[in-house]
């Protein structure tokens, strides 16, 4: 091969390479596949399921798929005496600040108190207890406990639930 071909058949080959990384993979952006630990999000125990992996493994990348563009988190303060609301932008931003400074979150949803879902199959609110546990390091370990109350919506019967309203009523 003389040296002009040799550069030709390093460009073609990097530039192949380059196109498919072996070490860099494209990004799937489905939440739930077969083999997936995922739950299915059409489905509203696989949303819990997947709010629980996104803590599990402080993943904000998947707990942003379960939230709506107009997603309100609410929570009372008891010493104020008055409900805490954020948006969005400012859930996504506490939470990952939450998953980047703690050791260990452990989430568990527990009983389904009350859910309904209205007759067209897109609009549902569920409340269910949970405890969370948060690990900070071994001597900072911090325990709530309540329950969450949840509005869900989709476009349609078969498509993936979205989390519009997040009320957390807990002892935290």
């Amino acid at each position: 091969m003389t040296p002009g071909h040799h550069t030709v058949a390093v460009i073609v080959c990097a530039a192949s390479l380059a196109a498919c990384n072996p070490f860099a993979p494209g990004l799937d952006d489905t939440l739930a596949g077969p083999g997936s630990l995922l739950g299915d999000p059409a489905t509203l125990e696989g949303v819990f399921q997947n709010i629980k992996y996104s803590y599990t493994f402080r993943d904000t990348t998947i707990l942003g798929q379960l939230l709506h563009p107009e997603f309100q988190f609410t929570f009372r303060d008891y010493d104020r005496g008055a409900d805490i609301a954020w948006s969005r932008d400012e859930e996504m931003r506490i939470t990952h600040s939450l998953f980047q400074n703690v050791q260990q979150l452990d989430l568990v949803w527990n009983n389904v108190l009350s859910q309904t879902i209205d007759s067209a199959g897109v609009f549902a609110t569920v409340s269910r207890n949970f405890n969370l546990t948060v690990t900070f390091n071994a001597s900072d370990i911090i325990r709530a406990d309540g329950y969450a109350t949840m509005t869900l919506v989709r476009q349609e019967d078969a498509d993936a639930w979205e989390v519009i309203r997040w009320r957390d009523d807990s002892n935290f």
